[in-house]
């Protein structure tokens, strides 16, 4: 039964930085998608980030040289917000897919967390 669970979301100011981290239990597979979405009240959810297990990396232009997104062999994740933005506020997901290559669209991904709220003023 796979499980993530996000954690490290708050409210920081423009400017500022936050670390999300998604732990991942449940699976052993050693090829992998690890992806980090976000939806903001109103719009739809969008990929921000996402790291295969090849190492190959993606990024939303909007958050290009602020965000670096990276993950290890015990199935965890983590995004490194940095210079964030009010525009950046939005609940914040991790997904992960298995035996897949690198996607940021949200019906490639069957497996979820619950979500961190990210609140930038």
């Amino acid at each position: 039964h796979v499980q993530l669970v996000e954690s490290g979301g708050g409210s920081v100011k423009a400017g500022g930085s936050l670390r999300l981290s998604c732990a991942g239990s449940g699976y052993t597979y050693n090829t992998y998608c690890m992806a980090w979405f976000r939806q903001a009240p109103g719009k739809e959810r969008e990929g921000v980030a996402a790291i295969d297990s090849d190492g190959s990396t993606f990024y939303a232009e909007s958050v290009k040289g602020r965000f670096t997104v990276s993950g290890d062999n015990a199935g965890n994740s983590y995004l490194q917000m940095n210079n964030l933005k009010p525009e950046d506020t939005a609940m914040y997901y991790c997904a992960v897919e298995f035996g897949a290559s690198i996607s940021w669209f949200e019906h490639d991904f069957d497996n979820w967390g619950q979500g961190t709220q990210v609140t930038v003023s």
